[in-house]
């Protein structure tokens, strides 16, 4: 088996300091549980950025502090959403992409979101595929339902991605795809095979996910923005914390687990970013 791939999603657009205090939110604060996150075994790390009041931003300036405080400390994959929050408009979500990270997020579809709607047009799913591939960014397909890996495929049909191309399968939102077993051995076989995958399952669904992907030669995705908790009723001290959790289980299966230049090579990175503090 390949190297196991650890993104941790640090922050997210929905969790608050009320749900989980330690939750990083500034800045300063996501530059350093990321760094936390690399030395514990991530060798991506999944960006939101949050404004001077706590709330979800997409605002590329902000992106731009938070992109040089972590590579200031570590050479982990920096990897912002352009999900952001369902208020945000799409113009607005694609900002982090100008700043030229490695890899940034595509959900390639409109699906529920609890009760709010998580939208996404052809034209604007063709648009942020064009904008990355012009500025040599990595997307990382964010996919809640099935009919996201064909919307997917047909980029790839078009040209506006190349292969090999890397999915996450996200699991277990209110209104999208659930997160049973079953679930996830259907959006695997749904894939292209020479693709790379990992899977965030959200809540309670995080570790059992995350113990599936192991065992089938999959990658994970764990973090505060899927899941505050580290057992039942029991909250996670830090990020680093639930990412420590999937590194020594990996181990114990016998899959050892990648650094950020092992993952550069397994997902195909050709290109690191531009200087991103300019």
């Amino acid at each position: 088996m390949e190297k196991l791939i650890i993104t941790a999603a640090l922050t997210g657009a929905e969790t608050t300091k009320e749900q989980q205090p330690n939750l990083p939110v500034t800045p300063d604060e996501i530059a350093q549980a990321a760094y936390e996150c690399y030395q514990a075994g991530a060798a991506i790390v999944h960006i939101h950025a949050r404004d001077d009041q706590g709330t979800a931003t997409q605002d590329i300036e902000v992106y731009r502090d938070i992109f040089s405080k972590i590579a200031k400390k570590c050479d982990v994959i920096i990897q912002p959403s352009t999900g952001g929050g369902t208020w945000h408009t799409l113009e607005e979500r694609l900002q982090p992409v100008f700043l030229k990270p490695e890899m940034a997020t595509l959900t390639t579809g409109t699906c529920n979101f609890g009760g709010d709607v998580f939208m996404n047009s052809r034209e604007y799913i063709e648009k942020y595929a064009e904008e990355m591939k012009r500025l040599y960014v990595k997307p990382e397909f964010e996919i809640f339902e099935r009919g996201m890996i064909a919307n997917a495929l047909d980029l790839l049909r078009k040209g506006l991605v190349t292969e090999p191309l890397h999915f996450d399968f996200v699991m277990g939102v209110s209104g999208a795809i659930t997160a049973e077993p079953r679930d996830l051995v259907y959006l695997v076989e749904s894939i292209p095979k020479k693709s790379t995958w990992s899977v965030a399952g959200i809540g309670r669904n995080q570790l059992p996910l995350a113990l599936m992907a192991i065992a089938m030669g999959g990658h994970v995705r764990v973090g505060f923005e899927d899941n505050i908790y580290f057992s039942r009723g029991v909250l996670a001290t830090s990020n680093a914390q639930l990412v420590e959790r999937i590194v020594n289980i990996s181990k114990e299966f016998g899959r050892e687990v990648a650094t950020p230049e092992e993952a550069r090579q397994i997902l195909g990175l050709k290109k690191r970013g531009d200087n991103i503090t300019s």
